[in-house]
């Protein structure tokens, strides 16, 4: 893979890095508590008056809490992908196959910039790092 080609996906991997911190926003906020994860996200409600909050608005506030957990749950795995592709960029291990070491297929980077394994390995997935 050449340096233009690294570039493009690194300017991608950034581009869709950004969206998923926009998206992790709108149901969470990033949290200090974890230090084993200082990236951590918990979800978020909207605002809401316990002393004045009947058992409906309660009621809607958790299913708004669960939601939002899914939703952030899976943007963080998603984020945690590209950060992890953005720092293989770093580290000129971009684009090489973590089975087999070989060079990951240019069409299937181009499907899915963050991808750690070809197309070959498609089964044998290696759990993320973080």
């Amino acid at each position: 893979m050449n340096k233009k080609d690294i570039d493009n996906f690194k300017q991608r991997l950034s581009a869709e890095k950004a969206q998923l911190e926009s998206e992790l926003s709108g149901v969470g906020q990033k949290t200090s508590g974890n230090p084993a994860d200082p990236n951590d996200w918990q979800a978020t409600t909207t605002d809401i008056e316990v002393d004045t909050a009947d058992d409906n608005e309660v009621a809607d506030k958790l299913e708004e809490y669960e939601g939002n957990t899914g939703i952030l749950n899976q943007l963080e795995v998603q984020l945690t992908e590209v950060a992890a592709a953005l720092d293989r960029i770093e580290k000129g291990t971009y684009g090489i196959c973590e089975v087999c070491g070989k060079p990951i297929e240019k069409e299937r980077l181009d499907a899915n910039p963050s991808a750690r394994i070809s197309i070959k390995h498609g089964h044998d997935i290696p759990s993320p790092k973080k």
